[in-house]
């Protein structure tokens, strides 16, 4: 996992494209990233959230982030859930 300002990043490897891909997790927006090692997943993570905190800004939306204080019940099985599937994604990939 990968944090940056509060958002958390987790990352898989696609095989496909020989790439380390990231997704943030504690948002219901879509943002992803990626990079070929941990430095550029970081740097490329920052860069992911930095455009999308500035479109927020534009067109005057507050950011997506769901801190775990802010977690309902629901939530956070779903987030177990995203979890899990991730897990076996990667266990079966190698």
């Amino acid at each position: 996992m990968i944090e940056y300002k509060g958002y958390i990043g987790v990352v898989d490897f696609d095989p496909e494209i020989d790439l380390f891909h990231g997704t943030v997790i504690n948002t219901q927006d879509v943002i992803t990233f990626y990079g070929a090692s941990v430095i550029e997943l970081r740097e490329e993570m920052q860069k992911s959230l930095e455009v999308y905190l500035e479109v927020c800004e534009e067109q005057g939306k507050i950011p997506d982030n769901l801190s775990l204080e802010s977690f309902s019940l629901d939530s956070l099985f779903k987030m177990l859930y995203c979890f899990k599937n991730r897990l076996q994604k990667s266990v079966y990939m190698r």
